[in-house]
């Protein structure tokens, strides 16, 4: 039996984006990715390993090497809207959160569990990571094109930044591809947050 359920959720791919190698998280739109193992060729988070941040920060030292499950950036247009609501704009472009691709069609994409896929027709498939939590990165480049609307970036983008995955079958993406939730068949872990004590 699988372990993975299909869900009633299919969500159109309304943008995409290549994050060039360099200082600046932003990315540039694209109408297509190539999507590796190792993510997509010549772009920032490419790579089957990388060098482990302070995400992990609990679990090893600065700069150790470790398996790359944050190949790509993907987010929710619905979630974009809100976060630039609450920012005070009227739109957010999607390059300023380095975005490789931004979703119509799955609510609260942020918080979908990790381990879940997003398949295309194709078959080209994407493992979710997990939730990727608000920086000051994308503040700065919001600042730089939106002087003093920089700062509430993070605040706004809390809860709402969107998920990071791999490639776990490789295959093209393009504008308009249409991708189906698939996620992991079992309960929540009754220990987290004292719901179950011993």
């Amino acid at each position: 039996m699988p372990f993975l359920r299909e869900t009633e959720y299919t969500a159109e791919v309304i943008w995409l984006g290549h994050v060039p190698t360099g200082k600046s998280l932003r990315a540039d739109a694209v109408d297509t990715l190539d999507l590796g193992f190792d993510g997509v060729k010549d772009e920032r988070h490419e790579g089957l390993n990388r060098a482990s941040c302070v995400r992990v920060s609990n679990l090893y030292p600065k700069g150790t090497e470790i398996r790359n499950v944050r190949q790509l950036s993907v987010l929710s247009a619905e979630e974009l809207r809100q976060i630039a609501q609450d920012m005070g704009l009227d739109q957010l472009d999607p390059s300023y959160l380095g975005a490789s691709i931004v979703l119509l069609g799955i609510p609260d994409l942020s918080h979908i569990p990790p381990s879940s896929r997003l398949q295309a027709k194709s078959g080209m498939t994407i493992t979710v990571d997990m939730e990727n939590a608000p920086c000051v990165l994308p503040g700065r480049e919001v600042e730089a094109d939106h002087p003093g609307y920089g700062p509430a970036f993070k605040p706004a983008a809390a809860g709402r930044r969107g998920i990071t995955g791999w490639v776990e079958r490789p295959g093209r993406i393009q504008l308009g591809d249409r991708l189906k939730l698939f996620v992991p068949d079992q309960p929540a872990w009754a220990y987290e947050n004292g719901l179950v004590s011993d």
